[in-house]
């Protein structure tokens, strides 16, 4: 296993509502001396949650939002943060309520994923739900979700669509399918 660069200084350079950029200046094993800077959450830090609600064996649902960063709506699964007190499970189930007005009955922990580890810190928990029910909660959206579904057989497909480009969004699905064909609950 490598050694972890030694640390030489940590400094906040900017801060946004929702963020902080932090220079770290370093040391590798080799001697070299290196600056990095990385996004790091501004706030509690209690995480993330992305979920792959199943409204049947075959079929995600996807909500599509307006997304500041790429300036366009956008189709991806529901996400959001884990607020103070929350598990992750429960979180899940609330965000999917408030943004695709389901809740679900069964959820299960799949992994956690970063979505660009050379310059961010935040990661995001993945959870499968399934044996949906219609429920909805106020969420803090700006405007009304649009609910869309994929089948999970055609993930190809989505990754082409003009509207879909999250990367955590695309593995989640895939990790989901291979999970339920492994398990017999889905054949390709």
């Amino acid at each position: 296993m490598r050694q972890k660069p030694t640390v030489l200084a940590r400094e906040i350079v900017a801060t946004s509502r929702l963020f902080r950029v932090e220079e770290v200046q370093l040391r590798f094993s080799n001697g070299t001396e290196r600056t990095y800077e990385r996004l790091v959450g501004k706030g509690s830090g209690y995480g993330a949650v992305m979920i792959v609600a199943l409204e049947d064996a075959e079929h995600a649902l996807l909500v599509e939002e307006y997304c500041g960063g790429t300036d366009s709506y956008e189709l991806s699964l529901p996400k959001g943060l884990v607020e103070p007190g929350e598990d992750v499970l429960d979180a899940a189930n609330r965000e999917l309520k408030e943004e695709a007005g389901f809740g679900a009955r069964e959820l299960e922990h799949l992994t956690e994923l970063s979505l660009s580890p050379g310059y961010m810190s935040q990661r995001i928990q993945v959870v499968l739900a399934r044996d949906l029910f219609a429920e909805r909660l106020p969420g803090d959206e700006p405007e009304p979700l649009r609910v869309d579904r994929v089948n999970l057989r055609e993930l190809a497909a989505l990754a082409r669509h003009p509207q879909f480009s999250e990367g955590r969004a695309l593995a989640a699905l895939y990790l989901a399918r291979d999970l339920l064909i492994q398990r017999g609950e889905l054949v390709l």
